[in-house]
């Protein structure tokens, strides 16, 4: 990356950022559309009469419609099966305006209903990424996490070393862990720290959830080798309140506030959003093989239960500031707050036990958030975030002891720990500086430029190891992104072209080894990294009902802070890695077919290709306890995975999706040799290659009372068995079993307002594993209550 380019754009992105103007006030109007019961109607069509404008309403039968000129002007409501209405509303000189409708059932002339209108869930489906959207919203009466819910996607598969809060890792099409970006409201997750993770984040957060596969647009600014999710928190256009509180198996409570305040007139906001989880996932593994830890008698196939695996963490994000505004539709500034606290029970083995050995870190975190769209001329739309973690990270281990699965201890005397003995504490402070800048400067067409700055810098002491200069040395690691892109768009065809900057510095500390006993050489190191990727995306719309896309990106992806330096717990540090790069093309199509005004099908089916050099996974270290990233010379994947979902009415929904995938080492000859590999064209190890999800819902209207609902839902995962190791090297069976697991859920609904949820996960108590020997919980349940003011 040049200087001249750094000039250039930053220059580029502080002129949008201070542009001033006042534009002509717009008005905002919203409100729900029900049926002649009361009952909420998702999918009805609100549209802007004389406009190009309109929404599609929510599952809870709320529309919004926003950026309207003031004066009088005309809504029409329609769904199938209704009469169409239409309704004059005044919108006046206040900036919102309520209008709810009332529909009544009638017969329906299809081709008098004209659909302009379109949810966000809708929009983002049909760009020219692959991208699949997952309805938040429909999740809220559940327990689940972001993880998890992610879970049930195609493409999808979500991997946990045990129980609540526990490591795990996310992969999108075989690409995992960092090799996908995660993001929320846009803004990379890449800085959170352990207190903000996927799985510890109640899906009641979000509103949608974005999962693209392959192809990352430039407005997700960040270095994705394939793949990024992006959770669009909720959002309200008016004061709201929603509390949820659960308690299940291992004494599991989770909690959850979304509150929000708006001042109608002057648009002064106050939000907060907050989470808290904690369970001592005290559940049972059955079949361990466990050693008397004084008489060294072997007992096998023993069912124990986890005795050191606590967890417990708690998440405020506040913003104060004000929305609607001529000179800002969104200016917030806040803060994130959180702390967790983690027990660690095993290492990257079942083998590995621990009795004492802690971690615990917070997040103290303030947050900048601007957003304008038509600043100063129309189509001109700017988009800033800022974070800064002041956050901490300690790890707590300094009871000498060895311990087994009986909970059984023998303690030495001698100063140490179960693994390090230490009480390092550290900060990473991490910074992410975001800019987003689009134009619409003729109808069709569209510029796009992005910036994204992420900065790293560990710095630490240890109590117990106060003389140990290796604390002292530097850890330091810069990364910035800059794309730039255009977008055409029409009614038949959408078209995107980009082209992104990459670049990393790194500075650490080098480690030589001398001749003589424990001699050591420390030098301070520095390695650079900068190259360009690019892409493209089409989508053809061959009717209203049949969609293609194809897309193309070369993508880098650059090695994260803990892959250089390591995490402290089980993963060790290689400062060494190389960034990695890919070629990923992608080919798909979605149809969706009306048997008639009943019955809906949706079929969704894509291909994919990548190619990928420098490829990051994860092994065991030299002493088998720990996991480092290293690099593989090549690898491919090629793969499918689809999706078929049917409605009827507003009652029973149903769907089922399978992904398959094949990554193999494509490294021929390694390190100068040769010889070929003998793991040459070898399926990647430990890399499920064959997973899918099944559900189906049925949904009672009005049963027993008008405004009562009743839920019962039914969900189906399912894994292949894989290998551990490489199959050449003398693997001749799956290391890790086939898996498949049950859920089912009962969702009680009084008028939208009380909601109350009963669930089993597990339900056939199988031993289920994502990774090898470390069991997942068993057979558990879990009771929610949840209250909203709307």
């Amino acid at each position: 990356m040049t200087k001249s380019s750094i000039i250039i754009a930053l220059s580029f992105l502080i002129y949008l950022s201070n542009l001033s103007g006042l534009l002509a006030q717009t008005v905002t109007v919203s409100g729900s559309v029900a049926d002649e019961n009361g009952g909420p109607i998702p999918g009805a069509t609100v549209l802007v009469v004389d406009a190009d404008k309109g929404a599609i309403t929510n599952i809870d039968g709320q529309y919004t419609i926003s950026g309207l000129p003031q004066g009088l002007t005309t809504l029409r409501v329609s769904f199938l099966g209704y009469r169409t209405l239409e309704q004059a509303v005044e919108l006046g000189g206040n900036a919102r305006v309520t209008q709810n409708f009332v529909l009544q059932e009638g017969a329906v002339d299809l081709e008098e209903v004209t659909v302009t209108g379109k949810s966000m869930v809708q929009e983002v489906r049909e760009k020219a990424f692959n991208v699949e959207v997952i309805d938040a919203k429909g999740l809220h009466a559940t327990s689940l996490d972001l993880a998890h819910a992610l879970d049930r996607s195609s493409g999808v598969r979500v991997r946990e070393s045990g129980g609540v809060g526990s490591q795990m890792n996310f992969s999108i099409n075989g690409f995992r862990g960092n090799q996908v970006r995660i993001f929320i409201d846009g803004i990379p997750m890449d800085n959170l720290g352990s207190a903000f993770q996927l799985n510890n984040i109640p899906v009641g957060l979000a509103e949608r959830i974005e999962v693209y596969k392959g192809v990352v647009p430039i407005s997700l600014g960040s270095d994705a080798l394939g793949g990024a999710v992006n959770i669009i928190t909720n959002t309200y256009n008016k004061s709201h309140l929603d509390v949820s509180y659960s308690y299940g198996s291992f004494n599991t409570h989770r909690t959850i506030v979304n509150a929000i305040y708006v001042a109608p007139e002057s648009g002064f906001t106050v939000q907060l959003n907050a989470f808290q989880n904690y369970s001592n996932n005290n559940y049972k593994m059955r079949d361990i093989d466990v050693a008397d830890i004084n008489t060294g008698e072997y007992f096998r196939n023993q069912t124990v239960e986890r005795f050191h695996d606590t967890y417990h963490n708690e998440t405020a994000i506040a913003y104060i500031g004000f929305v609607n505004k001529p000179y800002a539709d969104e200016l917030l500034v806040g803060a994130t707050l959180g702390q967790n606290y983690r027990e660690i029970q095993t290492g990257a083995r079942v083998a590995a036990v621990y009795g004492a050995w802690h971690r615990k870190g917070d997040i103290v975190m303030p947050r900048l958030k601007y957003r304008k769209d038509d600043l100063l001329i129309k189509g001109l739309n700017v988009r800033l975030n800022a974070n800064y973690n002041l956050g901490s990270e300690q790890n707590i281990d300094t009871l000498n002891r060895r311990y087994n699965w009986f909970g059984q201890y023998r303690e030495y005397t001698s100063p140490g720990g179960e693994r390090s003995y230490s009480l390092y504490k550290y900060r990473n402070n991490t910074g992410v500086v975001m800019a987003n800048a689009e134009y619409k400067f003729r109808e069709q067409h569209t510029l796009a430029l992005s910036n994204t700055l992420n900065s790293f810098d560990r710095e630490g002491q240890d109590q117990l190891n106060p003389d140990n200069d290796d604390f002292n040395e530097p850890r330091k690691n810069l990364k910035n992104i800059i794309g730039f892109g255009y977008t055409f768009e029409s009614d038949a065809w959408n078209a995107s072209l980009f082209v992104k900057d990459y670049f990393q510095q790194n500075k650490f500390t080098k480690v030589t080894e001398l001749e003589g006993y424990n001699n050591y050489e420390y030098t301070d190191a520095v390695n650079t990294f900068n190259s360009l990727g690019y892409g493209t995306a089409l989508t053809w719309f061959l009717n209203d009902n049949l969609q293609f896309k194809a897309s193309y990106e070369k993508s880098y992806r650059l090695p994260e802070s803990d892959e250089l330096f390591g995490d402290l717990i089980n993963l060790e540090g290689n400062i060494d890695l190389k960034p990695e790069h890919s070629n990923n093309f992608n080919l798909g199509g979605s149809a969706w077919i009306n048997t008639n005004k009943y019955n809906r099908f949706n079929v969704n089916l894509s291909g994919f290709y990548r190619h990928a050099q420098d490829f990051i996974r994860p092994r065991l270290n030299n002493n088998q306890v720990m996991i480092v990233m290293d690099n593989l010379g090549s690898v491919t994947n090629v793969g499918i995975d689809g999706e078929i979902r049917y409605q009827h009415k507003n009652a029973l929904s149903a769907g089922i999706n399978l992904s398959y995938q094949d990554l193999r080492n494509n490294t021929q000859f390694e390190g100068g040799q040769t010889i070929e590999s003998s793991v040459y064209r070898d399926r990647i190890p430990n890399e499920p290659f064959l997973f899918g999800n099944g559900d189906v819902t049925y949904t009672f209207d009005n049963l027993w009372n008008k405004g009562h609902r009743l839920n019962i839902g039914y969900n189906l995962l399912y894994v292949h068995a894989f290998y551990l190791y490489w199959p050449s090297q003398g693997s001749e069976k799956f290391d890790i079993p086939e898996q498949i697991s049950h859920e089912l859920t009962l969702s009680y609904f009084l008028n939208d307002k009380f909601q109350f949820t009963a669930e089993c996960k597990n339900l056939a108590d199988g031993k289920l594993y994502d990774n090898f020997s470390l069991q997942k919980p068993g057979r558990n349940f879990t009771g929610k209550i949840r209250y909203n003011i709307f």
